[in-house]
């Protein structure tokens, strides 16, 4: 290039000296441009790039400068000026050779993936131009690729070959080699924390037995890297502030089907925190401000404390409308005391509004169905909270494959313009087909939804199930703002079957409800429902309490709940909270009469970043009124997937002669599981969890004589909805009870 640039430099200087002499000596005119050599690429895009314009002198300068800028495109092998007279000043001609056309990507020497696995790799396909630079990455990325599967000895080799003069070939030369597992991973230099320690805080971990579901124990360049400052931040957590991590030492077995990494350590000294202040605060107060540090004096310095301390700063005043804020952590280690002065320093910038909140990309979802979903209007003072509230409930209305909220500053108008980008999905499905249910024996299903009808939000349900021991046929429509308002209705009607030990029972029935959400994670509810329920088939040696119940009956009862739901995710959720009380009474007409209240908590806690504790609790309990009976079917029966996982339906409370679950008016219940991924991106996760509970009679204790069991599951958000598969394990197993029971359900989760 540099060989061309300066011959076209000469040839330049050489016309303008002729030109001189024709000219008096002045520098010709510009009186046209034009390209030669084009033959795929626009005239347009390199004109772009010109600086050199008609009706100007001519500019060796900025020729030269043309003559890069064109290099610098990526698409030509040769660039040239020339020039000759044209019109009372001179033409120029941007003379250019384009580079080949690849006409073809292939790979040899691949037999773990297949050439369509490794395309979706590289981005390199034919009709690209023939980069030498780009052909080099894309093999770097290949390799990177293999190193990621294991293979880390893989060798990647491009190829090009010239077909014709404008047409190239390129060919990956791949040697694959075996996969080379981590066999030891060894810290060193370390004194202050175990190497175990060290080893917990990488994600690159040794290969072990198990490794094939959970992964890991391969080598990961990009992890490594990770690796080194997830060390240093667990270091620095603990005071080390003069911590140096270096490059990891990697040494292949004799084999060569293993790796050995080293990572030395040199720790320094231990700082403490000797004093912590603020500065640059004019709208809070230091005092006001210093309530949200953590991170205090005589205490030993731990960045993740500091971290979290710059976020609750940062949040005060970006819910208070300084979207620009900044907050600096400025550290001043005296290494004689070991101690370190912490100063938050506070760029608290300008208060603002927000502006234009801008919707796109729905084609199906109506605006307004979107817009109520955001927690602030134009003209609002900037909330960073009510954004991030805001991007939640549109995710949990799951419409959409993709949300994008992003805030847009204008600080010439001190305002935040809102742009919201959605891509719907579908939210209709048919889903037809057939299973085997733990509680049910084998099952067939199908099920209509739109969950999004008309664009509307609202939800229309036809769901028919068949099974050797129930059927059910439902018709449901639920409206979340009911004639444009803030409230919600639904209705459903229902047929049902069911064959228990001792007796069948039937039911019709339809309900109607409205709802309320209020304080953004409140909610509200009331339900009317009426049921025409037949028992028949009741068994000669069934209980009395079965029997006196023999025949028709009608409920006609209301349902209130009130609960606060601060769940991030609805599906799939990280971290939050449900809390749920609810209380039902019967005798508004009708041949039954009862009252029966549930109380139901659950808590997400997100550990690691990426696993979740969830902890869940239900009490219940439950009479009838009016000198009548509680319906053997309004008891509460304690044991399956939803409450005691392990044990049969029913089967951890009261039994009938025959070992029949009764159920109990009476119900306790405990929930304990760790939730961790297993592919993370088919929303595929496994757990473990312990459960406790049990359903009691009139005259029992609630409380009592837990019933115990432990297990463990897979649950993924498919397409068509949340699926549990669970193995639990009886802890103490009682005559005529299983072990253990495996068992799945389709639709919800806890």
């Amino acid at each position: 290039m540099k060989k061309n640039v300066i011959i076209t430099l000469l040839v330049l200087l050489l016309t303008a000296v002729l030109m001189g002499t024709i000219y008096a000596q002045e520098l010709p005119t510009v009186t046209a441009i034009e390209v030669k050599g084009l033959k795929r690429i626009e005239e347009g895009s390199i004109r772009t790039k010109l600086s050199q314009k008609i009706g100007e002198p001519f500019s060796q300068e900025k020729t030269a400068e043309d003559i890069k800028a064109i290099y610098k495109m990526g698409y030509f092998d040769d660039v040239r000026v020339e020039a000759e007279p044209f019109e009372g000043g001179i033409r120029i001609f941007y003379a250019v050779k384009e580079k080949p056309t690849i006409v073809r990507v292939e790979f040899q020497g691949n037999k773990k993936f297949k050439d369509d696995d490794l395309k979706e790799k590289i981005g390199l396909s034919a009709g690209a131009i023939s980069d030498i630079t780009l052909i080099n990455d894309n093999a770097v990325k290949l390799r990177t690729f293999y190193e990621d599967e294991g293979y880390y000895l893989a060798k990647i080799v491009p190829i090009t070959r010239k077909m014709e003069d404008e047409e190239v070939y390129v060919t990956y030369q791949i040697e694959e080699g075996e996969k080379v597992k981590i066999k030891e991973i060894k810290v060193e230099g370390n004194k202050a924390l175990s190497a175990g320690k060290i080893k917990k805080a990488m994600k690159t971990s040794e290969r072990k037995f198990y490794s094939f579901a959970l992964g890991g124990g391969y080598y990961k360049k990009d992890e490594i890297r990770a690796d080194i400052e997830r060390i240093k931040d667990l270091y620095y957590n603990n005071g080390y502030l003069k911590v140096v991590v270096g490059e990891p030492a990697i040494q292949l077995t004799d084999t060569k089907d293993g790796m050995n990494i080293s990572i030395n350590v040199s720790e320094g000294e231990q700082f403490k925190v000797s004093s912590v202040d603020i500065a640059g605060n004019k709208t809070f107060s230091e005092e006001e401000l210093k309530k949200l540090v953590k991170l205090s004096p005589d205490k030993i310095f731990n960045k993740e404390i500091l971290r979290k301390d710059v976020v609750e700063i940062s949040d005060k005043y970006s819910n208070n409308g300084y979207a620009l804020v900044s907050v600096f952590p400025d550290l001043a280690p005296d290494e004689n005391k070991k101690e370190v002065k912490v100063v938050y320093r506070i760029s608290e910038g300008d208060k603002y509004r927000i502006g234009r909140i801008d919707i796109s990309g729905n084609t199906k979802t109506r605006d307004k169905v979107i817009r109520r979903e955001i927690r602030l209007d134009e003209g609002d003072v900037f909330n960073a909270s009510a954004l991030k509230r805001s991007y939640e409930r549109l995710n949990n209305l799951n419409f959409f494959e993709t949300v994008d909220m992003s805030p847009k500053p204008k600080p010439e108008e001190k305002l935040v313009d809102v742009d919201v980008k959605v891509k719907d999905k579908s939210t209709g499905f048919l889903s037809v087909g057939g299973g085997y249910s733990s509680l049910d024996g084998f099952i067939g299903m199908a099920d209509i939804t739109q969950a999004n009808l008309f664009g509307k939000g609202q939800t229309i349900k036809l769901r028919g199930e068949l099974g050797g021991r129930s059927s059910y046929l439902e018709l449901s429509f639920r409206d979340p703002w009911f004639m444009d308002k803030p409230i919600s209705f639904g209705t459903s009607i229902y047929n049902t079957i069911r064959k228990y030990g001792n007796f069948d029972r039937k039911a019709v029935g339809f309900d109607m409800s409205f709802g309320k959400s209020f304080w953004e994670y409140w909610g509200a509810s009331i339900i009317y429902n009426f049921e025409n329920t037949k028992i028949l088939n009741v068994r000669d040696d069934a209980s009395s309490l079965i029997k006196d119940q023999a025949g028709t009956k009608t409920t006609s009862s209301i349902t209130t709940t009130v609960g606060r739901d601060t769940r991030d995710n609805y599906l799939d959720p990280l971290k939050g909270s449900k809390n749920t009380a609810i209380v039902t009474f019967a005798g508004l007409g009708g041949t039954n009469a009862f009252l029966k209240g549930i109380l139901e908590s659950g808590w997400y806690f997100p550990v690691f970043d990426v696993t979740t504790i969830h902890l869940r609790g239900m009490a219940g309990y439950a009479t009838g009124l009016f000198d009548k009976k509680l319906p053997i079917y309004e008891r509460y029966y304690i044991g399956g997937i939803h409450t005691l996982r392990g044990l049969g339906y029913g089967q951890a409370g009261p039994k009938d002669v025959n070992g029949e679950s009764l159920g109990g008016e009476k119900a306790l219940n405990v929930n304990a599981e760790y939730i961790f991924p297993i592919v993370a991106e088919l929303k595929l996760k496994g757990l473990v969890f312990f459960d406790a509970g049990r359903a009691y009679g009139s005259g029992e204790t609630l409380g009592s004589d837990l019933r115990y069991s432990t297990g463990t599951g897979i649950r993924w958000v498919s397409p068509m909805g949340p699926i549990r598969v669970e193995w639990g394990y009886n802890l103490d197993k009682k005559a005529g009870e299983s072990a253990s029971k495996v068992e799945f359900t389709f639709g919800s989760f806890f």
